[in-house]
């Protein structure tokens, strides 16, 4: 019996794996600001090895997302898909609330995206 791979569409393959990356990369981030009383050198060691896996899913999200989108949509879409991730984060983890104040400035944002992605003027 062989083994089976899951492949994804070109398009979504690069939004998956960034998605995953922004998730290691907030922990590695914002995840010691539970544990404030860890000395900080411990903080900087573990949030690299947190970084590592990052960078193992970014490379190629970049690598294969820059077949099927420009660099300027990839930038633009890992910076929306860090606020998401990192609004779920503050709210999940750290146990912060989510303001109108931060629904509007991440909406503006993402209006940003639109125009990135909807082509020339």
């Amino acid at each position: 019996m062989g083994l089976t791979v899951m492949t994804f569409p070109a398009a979504l393959t690069p939004i998956l794996l960034l998605t995953a990356s922004n998730v290691f990369m907030t922990f590695a981030w914002y995840g010691h600001l539970k544990y404030k009383t860890a000395p900080l050198l411990l903080v900087i060691l573990v949030s690299w090895g947190i970084a590592f896996f990052e960078y193992c899913l970014a490379v190629p999200a970049n690598r294969w997302g820059s077949a099927v989108y420009s660099t300027a949509q990839l930038k633009t879409m890992q910076e929306v898909i860090t606020l998401i991730v990192f609004a779920g984060f503050s709210v999940l983890y750290l146990k912060e609330s989510f303001t109108w104040n931060h629904l509007v400035g991440f909406s503006l944002i993402a209006g940003g995206a639109y125009f990135v992605f909807r082509g020339p003027l």
